[in-house]
This record gives structure tokens, C-alpha cells and sequence, in this order.
């Protein structure tokens, strides 16, 4: 077993969190306002393919994996991706994995062993700590972020999901949750289009008994999701006001946090424009 005793990743105080892979000129309008990173969720291949032109395309700005499946995806064949990447572009690649979800994975069991199994296999392929997070909810796993990798990823969470997190992992440990935006005052508008993409995870147990253990209630949890939850899950407003929510996170205890942009393809690149001025980013 390989414990986590880097320093952690920096990744900037915000990045951009997509279901898929940016275009290559995407990214790099995304590093010119500022962003730190991309995260590519959709539990990409193993292959990781999509790395390369984003990070040909760009000086500095990092990506990550939020998340490689670990039911999916091999994890040699995983490191070895990891490893064709780091050799080229060395330090810019952050390897995030994760379990999924239950509900989804017809050979889901033990979760838990097989992602520790997970971790053995990638230990013995020698990628590093230093440039490996996981997705991580519950108390276990973050305990297990904190002793196996450079950190945590906690996806569709609140701050005081982040507060939790922090207290759990300690002070040393990378956290970087991801939170959702809709950057509009249309108070009514905004909870559709957070409902479009947050009801598919309301029947998902991982995230169900995450927010129980938030204080929401079953009424809230309940489809289509209370206009309470959807509030605290998906941050909408000026940009300023989503700003302050975002900020937080930090506030909080994050180290990064990741920005999901609901609405579509086209809202993403604007809404991180009118973002990044009140996040205080170069852009």
C-alpha cells in the first residue's frame, strides 16, 4: 500500500467540470480566462485519448478525470495511459477514478475491495499518489482518499458537504468538489434546467444517502427534487451571486473547486466568461 504523502496538486482555486471532453480551442479559451483546469467526467475509456490535443492546445492549464470507472476501465490499462500522458506533458494530468454507481454496474460488489484492489493495481504500475484523486462521498472513502491518494473529488455536493469533507480528510489532504450553475435570475428557469440533470441521479443510493446524511429530507430527495435541494446543488443568480456560492467552497476547506455548466454546450464557455471576473480569475 502506497500512502499519500505529496504535496497536493495545484490545480488553481477553480476549474470546469464537463460530461465529455472540451474541444482543444474550448480549453484554450478556458485557460485564457483563467481556469485552472478541465475535469472530464462521462467515465471516459481507458485510453484517455482526448488528453493530448487539449494539452497540445494549451500552455498550462491542467486536466483531470472526474471520473475513470473502475468497473469500466482497466487499471493497467489506465496507467498506461497515465504514463504516455506524463511523459509528454509532464505534471498536467491529474487521474481521477471512482465506483460509479450500483444501479449502473451489473458486477458492482464490494465497491469498497474492488477499489481498493483498484489502487493496489495502479500502485504497482507505479502512478503516483501525488497525481491521483477519488471520487468520494461517505466518510470511508474519503478516508481512504486521504491515505491512498492525493486527495478527494466529491461530485453534486453543498459546502457544508465540503465543511464534512475537510474535517474528515485533514488539513493536508486535496479536495476539490464540483458544483453546478445555471447563470440566470430566472429563479424558475434555473431550477428546470438543474432538474434536467440533477434527476438522474435521485435514484442513485450513493447520492440519496449522501444528502440524508446533509439533512435533506425525503420529500426532498424525492423526484423531481425539492426546490430546496435543487437551490443547494445547482447555484444560479448574476454571476456574482453564483460566485459567492461557489466561493463557499473554499470558504469551507476546498482547494479547487470544479464548475459544472447546465443549459448545454453553447452556455459554457459565456457563463465562464461572466464568471471570471467575480472569482477574482485573469480573465
Amino acid at each position: 500500500m502506497t500512502e499519500s504523502l505529496s504535496l497536493k496538486p495545484d490545480l488553481g482555486r477553480f476549474g470546469v467540470w464537463t460530461m465529455g471532453p472540451v474541444k482543444p480551442d474550448q480549453a484554450a479559451e478556458i485557460e485564457r480566462l483563467g481556469y485552472g483546469a478541465v475535469w472530464v467526467g462521462g467515465s471516459p475509456a481507458a485510453e484517455l485519448s482526448f488528453v493530448e490535443p487539449i494539452l497540445e492546445r494549451t500552455e498550462t492549464l491542467q486536466v483531470a478525470t472526474g471520473i475513470v470507472n473502475i468497473w469500466t476501465a482497466d487499471a493497467n490499462a489506465v496507467a498506461e495511459s497515465f504514463h504516455r500522458i506524463e511523459a509528454t506533458h509532464p505534471g498536467r494530468f491529474l487521474l481521477g477514478v471512482g465506483v460509479g454507481h450500483p444501479e449502473h454496474t451489473d458486477e458492482y460488489r464490494k465497491p469498497y475491495d474492488a477499489l481498493v484492489e483498484y489502487l493496489d493495481a495502479l500502485d504497482a504500475a507505479k502512478v503516483p499518489t501525488s497525481r491521483l484523486v477519488i471520487a468520494a462521498l461517505g466518510d470511508k472513502v474519503l478516508k481512504l482518499s486521504a491515505r491512498r491518494s492525493a486527495g478527494a473529488h466529491p461530485y453534486l455536493t453543498t459546502p457544508e458537504h465540503t465543511a464534512h469533507a475537510r474535517d474528515v480528510v485533514g488539513e493536508t489532504v486535496f479536495l476539490a468538489p464540483e458544483h453546478k450553475v445555471v447563470l440566470t435570475t430566472d429563479g424558475a428557469a434555473a431550477r428546470a434546467i438543474g432538474r434536467e440533470t440533477v434527476g438522474f441521479y435521485l435514484n442513485l443510493s450513493n447520492y440519496l444517502n449522501n444528502w440524508r446524511r446533509l439533512g435533506f429530507t425525503e420529500e426532498d430527495i424525492a423526484k423531481p427534487g425539492s426546490d430546496k435541494l435543487i437551490d443547494a446543488v445547482v447555484a444560479h443568480g448574476t454571476a456574482e451571486a453564483i460566485a459567492s456560492r461557489l466561493q463557499q467552497h473554499v470558504a469551507n476547506g476546498a482547494d479547487h473547486v470544479t464548475i459544472q455548466v447546465l443549459g448545454g454546450w453553447d452556455k459554457l464557455l459565456p457563463t465562464l466568461t461572466e464568471l471570471a471576473g467575480p472569482l477574482g480569475l485573469k480573465g
